[in-house]
């Protein structure tokens, strides 16, 4: 590792480094392009220490997205990170209604945690349906050669703008939720379905990161490529 490798580099290179970024709020996948030592410097942290933990990371294979073609990458992503939104989404949605009904009096902040989580879902479930239904069909038929396949909407790069400015979007609100839970960390009184809310929410952002980094930093560049 280096201070002058990007964020989105670190992690395409060794995915269990994300844990590290994630633990000091280095965001690696809406704004992956800024080095390690720009994005250190913004947090008023020591780019050394930060390297020194990621050197000490577990060394993983580079990320298998990495060799992707396209129409490969949007299969990946549809059954990776798209059926785990399906499934999860829901069941922490149940979740934190639930942990607001039971502890909301003595934790107040479980109704913002409660509200911000729902607000996210609800920004989630038509993103992921515009990307099924509209964009990876237009990235299967720009890669499979078919004339005239991004003529309509306007060319490939307008969905993708669209769905950028969605990711940032979804990016704030997974921010609030690690501010509003304190880093996931439930309080001592919390029961098992407080902490099960917290750990669910955590696997949450992290599996989102992944998601939103695979397709700003390596998916899109990609195809908008292709298509110019």
């Amino acid at each position: 590792m280096s201070p002058s490798q990007t964020l989105a580099a670190i992690i395409d290179a060794n995915p269990s480094a994300a844990r590290i970024l994630e633990r000091h709020d280095l965001d690696y996948c809406c704004h992956g392009q800024r080095t390690l030592e720009a994005a250190c410097a913004e947090l008023n942290l020591d780019p050394a220490v930060v390297q020194a933990e990621l050197d000490a990371a577990p060394a993983t294979d580079r990320g298998e997205w990495t060799s992707m073609a396209p129409a490969e990458f949007v299969d990946h992503l549809e059954a990776t990170h798209h059926r785990y939104l399906h499934e999860e989404m829901p069941r922490l949605a149940e979740l934190a209604i639930k942990v607001r009904g039971v502890h909301g009096d003595r934790h107040p902040e479980l109704h913002e945690v409660a509200a911000t989580y729902l607000e996210l879902q609800a920004d989630l479930d038509p993103h992921l349906a515009k990307e099924e239904q509209v964009l990876f069909p237009m990235i299967r038929e720009l890669t499979s050669g078919a004339e005239g396949a991004t003529a309509h909407c306007g060319g490939i790069g307008n969905p993708i703008r669209v769905m950028m400015m969605e990711h940032d979007r979804a990016g704030e609100l997974l921010a609030q939720l690690r501010k509003l839970t304190n880093g996931y960390q439930a309080p001592a009184d919390g029961c098992a379905s407080y902490q099960a809310l917290y750990k669910g929410l955590e696997e949450f952002e992290a599996d989102t990161h992944l998601h939103v980094h695979k397709e700003n930093n390596v998916l899109f560049p990609t195809v908008l490529e292709l298509d110019s």
